[in-house]
């Protein structure tokens, strides 16, 4: 609607021209549609019957114009033709007329409505502000309303400032927080692996460390002090092996069967008896001692690095053993790597009294054997009975080893070896 003339506007009557031509074109269409139903039903009536000619086709094709699908073909199994009257015509094209001027009409008025509408809203808007600035810059000359609108645009500048660099910061926080989120699991699955390698293999860290550190229970003054003329007398009965150069003093479990080597290593040293190589200390034959060099650094065994420190001996170096009141002194005279299998190392032709130390090498492994081989120096070997033989066993035996490492307890637990 025009707001000066009160009349319609280009705009209505562009839409009401164009609503003419729709309706126009409905209509055509509907024809058209059912000038080509009649032609096929007489297409049919012609094959059908084929005495039909071109003229009484074309007399039916324009009687039967403008005729609804419906009434073309009867219930009958012969089709009724029908002509269309003007009144029927002028009927429907009424109704259509009537139905388009109602829908038009009753759009036009909500859409001039909404115009009237949102006019208000914008007026009472313009007014309301208009009243602001009035209120405002109410008794202030036009020198003071300009410098407090560049003070008002200042702040307004200031304000969109702040408000982009508080947006820049929500940003740059937002894109540090999604690289943490994604980062989140790389760092979790490393901190396992990390954890998992250091269950494993932590022995091979701390084993090297503890052989340059007392790993016995005694201080290493006391162990320096021990006077090596002192042999039948002032010993304690408790067996004990003591090597002053690695500050070692620790218990010495005898009378320890094969099977029960693992635990007697739990509680200090075992002396570990095969036939061939039995003997106590003071007999003649090798008196062998079996200790670990590594286990793992939350193990509750304070024995685990006993003899981590058997490879920096050297040839003469002194070691003691406490056995029935009576300390009996060795020296060092050699060393060697075996495998595991190699048990006949341990089987030495010998007239006197020796002993060997065997432990588990490289440190913080289990793979080979280091054996320490010394010599009964005192008390004098000259009446040395003996050794005791015991039975050799049947089965082929290992060297003991190192505690076992997390995947070792794992395999066999899943194996049921435990």
């Amino acid at each position: 609607m025009d707001s000066k003339t009160g009349g319609l506007s280009s705009d209505d009557k562009q839409r009401q021209a164009a609503a003419e031509i729709a309706r126009r074109k409905v209509l055509l269409a509907y024809e058209q549609k059912e000038m080509n139903k009649a032609a096929e039903f007489i297409k049919k009536q012609d094959q059908a019957s084929r005495s039909s000619d071109l003229l009484t086709s074309q007399t039916t094709l324009r009687s039967v114009r403008g005729q609804n699908s419906s009434s073309v073909l009867g219930t009958s199994a012969t089709p009724v033709l029908r002509t269309v009257s003007n009144e029927e015509w002028k009927k429907y094209h009424t109704a259509w007329q009537d139905y388009y001027q109602k829908y038009y009409s009753e759009y036009y008025i909500n859409a001039a409505k909404e115009y009237v509408a949102k006019q208000q809203v914008k007026a009472i808007r313009e007014e309301a502000i208009k009243r602001d600035v009035e209120e405002t810059y109410a008794g202030k000359t036009p020198a003071e309303i300009a410098n407090s609108m560049s003070s008002e645009a200042e702040k307004q500048e200031a304000q969109s400032s702040f408000k982009a660099k508080i947006q820049e910061r929500a940003m740059e926080r937002a894109k540090k927080t999604s690289r943490r989120r994604k980062m989140i699991p790389i760092l979790a699955g490393l901190a396992v692996a990390l954890t998992i390698l250091f269950l494993q293999y932590n022995r091979m860290i701390f084993a090297p460390i503890a052989a340059y550190v007392s790993p016995g229970d005694a201080p290493a003054e006391e162990i320096t002090a021990v006077d090596p003329t002192v042999t039948l007398t002032k010993v304690s009965p408790d067996p004990r092996l003591i090597i002053p150069k690695l500050n070692v003093d620790v218990p010495l479990n005898f009378g320890v069967s094969l099977d029960g080597v693992m635990d007697a290593m739990n509680r200090g040293v075992a002396h570990y008896r095969i036939s061939g190589a039995s003997a106590y200390p003071g007999e003649v034959g090798n008196f062998v001692v079996m200790g670990h060099s590594a286990g793992d650094i939350y193990s509750g065994n304070q024995y685990k690095f006993i003899f981590s420190g058997l490879e920096r001996l050297e040839a003469g170096d002194i070691m003691y053993v406490h056995y029935n009141s009576v300390r009996y002194t060795y020296k060092m005279v050699g060393s060697e790597i075996i495998w595991p299998t190699e048990v006949s190392k341990l089987i030495i032709d010998t007239d006197k009294p020796i002993m060997t130390l065997v432990t588990c090498w490289p440190l913080g492994t289990s793979r080979q054997r280091l054996l320490i081989h010394a010599d009964q120096i005192s008390p004098s070997t000259e009446n040395a009975i003996a050794q005791e033989e015991v039975e050799e066993t049947k089965e082929e035996i290992e060297l003991p080893q190192n505690e076992d490492t997390l995947f070792d307890r794992i395999r066999k637990w899943f194996s049921g070896n435990n």
